[in-house]
């Protein structure tokens, strides 16, 4: 499933943690993690001074890099590192996508750290751009990240994004042998009453259903045994805020939409606000193009 995973790391304490959770996933996958550091030289406390400054940066990254190293060969899993200078976020997508990774790990925030480059902004803008699939964890204090995952959550409505999830979702399921909860919600949030009233609930409804059992029945072609079905109405984050707590989710897989660039939009903006606001691992999949 994962043979390369990209894991940025800045030190933090979030950091820490999605560096031990991706390590359970390399174990599991018997993969590789590529440690990257990158030295953010776009900063104007940066670019106006003299060479050695960015020289310290690296210098740092180095070290930073060196600390994951060990933790890394402590939990017996095989990994490499690199440190370079850049734009965070177009520079870790970039890197990705050259060496052909298969994800890419990273905290929704640091709590703690140097270099700070992985705060939510960064992360955000890497769900943006990146065609590489991103798992996402927002660390808080008293939150567990659990591998493997036991029962994965799929938001869908039948778009071609949220196909390319399903499909990577599926996959990781059969592989893990989890079951599977589609989740599709019919936005009474968003329309206003004149709205409301020109769209039968009925059509809604339909589309909602058809976009789950499309992905109930392509579940079966991936070996997927288990699959739970929800139709919910309301706000699409606070329904899958409400799956997940009732429901035990580990992980939500999810797709994202937009052209490739700074502006790229996430579906809705869906997928940014769940990678921000669920206590859980959020897999997002873009488009490769």
């Amino acid at each position: 499933m994962y043979n390369d995973i990209l894991l940025p790391f800045d030190g933090s304490d979030g950091a820490a943690e999605a560096l031990h959770h991706a390590a359970e996933i390399a174990h599991w996958a018997n993969a590789t993690i590529h440690v990257l550091f990158v030295a953010d030289t776009t900063r104007d406390s940066v670019t106006i001074v003299e060479a050695q400054v960015v020289d310290a940066l690296v210098q740092q990254g180095e070290d930073i890099v060196e600390d994951a190293e060990k933790t890394l060969r402590t939990l017996g899993v095989d990994y490499d590192s690199d440190v370079v200078q850049g734009n965070p976020a177009p520079t870790i997508v970039e890197y990705a996508e050259r060496y052909d990774h298969d994800l890419i790990v990273m905290p929704t925030h640091g709590r703690e750290g140097v270099s700070r480059y992985l705060l939510g902004s960064v992360t955000e803008k890497v769900i943006r751009l990146s065609s590489v699939p991103v798992l996402t964890a927002r660390m808080q204090p008293d939150e567990q990240l659990v591998f493997p995952y036991e029962n994965i959550l799929i938001p869908a409505d039948g778009s071609a994004s949220a196909v390319r999830a399903a499909e990577h979702c599926l996959s990781l399921a059969a592989s893990l042998d989890a079951t599977v909860h589609v989740l599709s919600v019919v936005d009474d949030s968003s329309l206003g009453p004149d709205v409301r009233s020109t769209v039968p609930d009925l059509d809604r409804e339909q589309v909602a259903t058809d976009a789950v059992e499309d992905v109930v029945s392509k579940a079966e072609t991936y070996g997927v045994e288990n699959t739970v079905r929800h139709i919910e109405h309301g706000a699409p984050v606070e329904m899958i805020l409400n799956i997940i707590e009732s429901n035990d989710i580990h992980a939500v897989v999810m797709g994202t939409t937009g052209r490739r660039g700074a502006d790229r939009i996430l579906l809705g903006s869906v997928a940014e606000k769940t990678a921000r606001s669920v206590p859980v691992p959020v897999i997002t999949v873009g488009h490769r193009e």
